[in-house]
């Protein structure tokens, strides 16, 4: 079941950027960093791909993965000014945030202040969720905006990187691996199913602690 999810999500990703270019990179980044379980892990690497097809630019891929990454951050930044963490607590489990994710977020950012946006974002997991104690905590919305499309273009073009080199060598690999395709799609699909099961993870520990926190019913 969850590998059929994780292929359809692969396929959607796939689908996006190649129908809507440069601008698929952008939708699909901002949904990732407005905290919509998308991995930048998977989407970043086959536009890495296309340019290795000659189809994308890095540098342009890397940049519109930094302004979809911004664009969803600035939405997760609202959520979290507006809504408080008491909002964030109770519905961010409908899209696997925990209350470990949050405290993670809380603590670098309290301890790094602003210029958090900007490192936070070539981290796996803590990149995601920092938008959120960055909105709680009010923090400057221009600076954060800049580190984050800073940090954010960064981590895109890294990440689109890698799928260039791969896809660089894609024909001469082939030549000595045959299925080669399809190791790769099972490698990412892997990452997918360790990525959720991860989140799904903190959730049940999250849920497990309310439980603990209830008053007990007396005789």
């Amino acid at each position: 079941m969850i590998g059929k999810i994780m292929a359809a999500v692969a396929a959607f990703v796939i689908h996006v950027i190649s129908t809507l270019g440069y601008g698929g990179i952008v939708v699909l980044m901002a949904i990732e960093s407005a905290n919509i379980p998308l991995p930048s892990e998977v989407i970043m690497p086959f536009s890495g791909f296309l340019v290795a097809k000659g189809q994308f630019n890095l540098w342009l891929a890397g940049v519109a993965g930094g302004l979809g990454c911004t664009l969803g951050s600035l939405v997760s930044y609202c959520i979290g000014y507006y809504g408080g963490r008491p909002f964030i607590l109770k519905y961010g489990r409908y899209v696997l945030f925990s209350r470990h994710d949050l405290d993670l977020a809380d603590r670098w950012f309290q301890k790094y202040g602003d210029v958090t946006a900007f490192f936070s974002r070539l981290l796996p997991v803590v990149r995601t969720f920092i938008s959120l104690p960055a909105g709680i905590a009010r923090a400057n919305l221009p600076r954060f905006l800049i580190y984050s499309f800073v940090g954010s273009a960064i981590w895109s073009t890294a990440l689109a990187y890698i799928g260039f080199k791969m896809g660089e060598h894609w024909e001469a690999i082939k030549t000595y691996f045959h299925g080669l395709d399809t190791v790769i799609g099972l490698l990412i699909l892997a990452g997918l199913v360790l990525w959720i099961y991860r989140h799904v993870k903190h959730l049940r520990e999250d849920n497990e602690a309310e439980a603990g926190e209830q008053p007990k019913p007396t005789a």
